[in-house]
């Protein structure tokens, strides 16, 4: 009876948002994705606040345009660069330790007059926990049943379990990224070779049409009819 009524308290603690006290701080911050279309001669910038000491990694990809490629800056809150890359079609760095404010995230297509850039990008910070969250566990449950059900076993194994679906769902993002940049690549040259294979048969056609003129021409009896 003890561990089920451990059980019933975990699961409930789990699924029911925590009460909390007015004030007790900003909600953490969500990792985030965004893609986005950068005209031609253009410079787009984001920014995004962090916490302090905590860490955070953003990665880019050009998945559509001409080339693709993009300059890529990234600023501190105090206006340090940080990071400043050109003409790239990826990129992935990692700021540790964060400090507290918002960083500047820009993507630059100035050095492009026609084409413009199908851009994706992504922001993974780390799963940061209050002390009070973590000892929300030990208050879920009395002491005695803690032991019983082994909660500090529960809890590492849920973390985990957490972690991995985490790093999972970036992945699949990422996949879905590189998919999307190999499909416009294909669609891309597909138009092309389309394109040129309509001028070949065009041109074809025309030097066929040239040559059976010319050949009539020189067979046609110029011979005056005699009166």
């Amino acid at each position: 009876m003890m561990a089920a009524g451990a059980a019933l308290a975990l699961a409930l603690w789990l699924l029911l948002p925590p009460v909390g006290v007015g004030g007790a701080g900003p909600p953490p911050i969500q990792d985030g994705e965004f893609t986005f279309l950068l005209p031609a001669g253009r410079k787009q910038c984001f920014y995004q606040s962090a916490p302090a000491n905590a860490s955070f990694e953003t990665e880019y990809q050009v998945i559509g345009g001409a080339g693709l490629d993009v300059d890529f800056t990234l600023e501190s809150p105090q206006g340090v660069l940080l990071v400043s890359e050109s003409r790239k079609a990826d990129g992935m760095h990692t700021v540790e330790p964060t400090e507290a404010g918002d960083y500047k995230l820009c993507f630059d297509n100035s050095f492009s007059t026609i084409s413009e850039k199908l851009v994706f990008f992504e922001l993974i910070f780390d799963s940061l926990q209050d002390d009070e969250e973590v000892e929300g566990w030990a208050e879920a449950v009395e002491p005695e049943e803690m032991l019983d059900v082994k909660m500090e076993d529960i809890k590492e194994s849920i973390e985990t379990m957490k972690t991995r679906l985490e790093r999972s769902i970036q992945m699949l993002t990422l996949l879905r990224a590189f998919e999307a940049r190999d499909r416009n690549l294909q669609e891309g040259n597909l138009e092309r070779v389309n394109f040129w294979s309509a001028v070949n048969v065009a041109v074809l056609l025309l030097v066929a049409v040239l040559q059976v003129c010319t050949l009539k021409r020189f067979f046609q009896d110029k011979r005056p009819v005699p009166t």
